[in-house]
C-alpha cells in the first residue's frame, strides 16, 4: 500500500527534536523525501540518521526560520535535491523558561522585551517566512502544495501565558487568512495546536513520571500529548486525505479546548 505521502518532498522545521523529528520519521515512512532544517547539526543529524536507518529519504540543512533569506534558500535547496516541493510543515517554535525560584506561567509582566522579540522571531517570523518561501516556489510550479503550521491550544484559548499564547494566536489568525488568500490558487492551509506535550521544552520531563502525569491530569483524556500525535495529524493536513480542509486549526490537546469537563 503506497504511503500517504509517496513521492512527495516536504520541508519540516524544527526537525532535530519533538514534534519535527517524529514528522520527519513519519512523513518518510508514508514515502515523502524531506528536507529536515533547525539550527543544531547534531541534533538534525539524528533525526536524519533515524530516518535512512529505516529506508528513507532525509537532508540535513541548518537553518533559522527567523531569517527570511536563509528559509528561501532552504525551499531552493530542497528544490534542487528533489525536483520541488510540495508540503512544508513550520513546526519550529520555542517557548519560555522559567526562571530559578519560579513556578507556573511566566505573567506578561516577568517576561524582558527581548524575551518578547525572541518568541516572536521564531514563532511568528518563522512560520511567516516559511509560508512566504514556500508560497512562492508554489506559484512557480503552478500551483497547488500544502502548508501545515504548528500553532497551539494556547492560540486558540488563554492558555500557556500571555508572550507564548498571542505569539501562538497570530499563527492561528494568519492560518485562516493565508487559506482564504491562498484558496483560489489550490495552496492548502492548516495548522495543529498541540496542549501540554512531553518534549525537550520543559528541561527533564521525559525523565519525570510525576510531572508528566501532573501536565496529562490537565488534560480531559488523562495523558500528555505525545510529539507523535502532533505528526499524525499534520501527516493527515498535508496528505491527500486533507484534500478538501484548509483554513483549520487542529486541536490535538486531550479535549482541553472543549470546555470545562464535568466533575467525576
Amino acid at each position: 500500500m503506497p504511503g500517504l505521502l509517496e513521492g512527495k518532498s516536504a520541508i519540516i522545521t524544527g526537525a532535530g527534536s519533538g514534534v519535527g523529528r517524529a514528522a520527519c520519521l513519519l512523513f518518510a515512512r508514508h514515502g515523502a523525501k524531506v528536507l529536515a532544517l533547525d539550527i543544531g547539526q547534531e541534533a538534525l543529524d539524528e533525526t536524519v540518521a533515524s530516518v535512512t536507518v529505516e529506508g528513507g529519504t532525509a537532508i540535513a540543512r541548518i537553518c533559522d526560520v527567523g531569517d527570511a533569506s536563509a528559509v528561501d534558500a532552504a525551499v531552493a535547496a530542497a528544490v534542487k535535491a528533489f525536483g520541488r516541493l510540495d508540503v512544508i510543515y513550520n513546526n519550529a517554535g520555542i517557548t519560555l523558561q522559567m526562571r530559578p525560584g519560579q513556578a507556573g506561567v511566566r505573567k506578561l509582566i516577568d517576561t524582558d522585551e527581548d524575551e518578547i522579540e525572541r518568541i516572536y522571531r521564531v514563532n511568528v517570523t518563522g512560520v511567516i517566512n516559511g509560508c512566504k518561501a514556500a508560497v512562492r516556489q508554489f506559484e512557480a510550479q503552478g500551483g497547488g502544495g500544502v502548508i501545515v503550521n504548528t500553532a497551539s491550544v494556547a492560540g486558540l484559548i488563554g492558555w500557556g501565558g500571555s508572550a507564548y499564547g498571542s505569539s501562538k494566536g497570530a499563527v492561528t489568525i494568519l492560518t485562516k487568512t493565508l487559506a482564504l488568500e491562498l484558496a483560489a490558487q489550490g495552496i492548502r492551509v492548516n495548522s495543529v495546536c498541540p496542549a501540554g506535550m512531553a518534549t525537550n521544552f520543559i528541561p527533564g520531563l521525559h525523565a519525570n513520571e510525576a510531572a508528566k502525569a501532573s501536565m496529562g491530569a490537565t488534560h480531559p483524556l488523562g495523558r500528555p500529548i505525545d510529539p507523535m500525535d502532533c505528526a499524525q495529524a499534520a501527516l493527515f493536513l498535508a496528505s491527500d486525505m486533507a484534500g478538501n480542509i484548509t483554513g483549520v486549526n487542529l486541536p490535538v490537546d486531550g479535549g482541553l479546548s472543549a470546555g470545562v469537563p464535568p466533575r467525576r
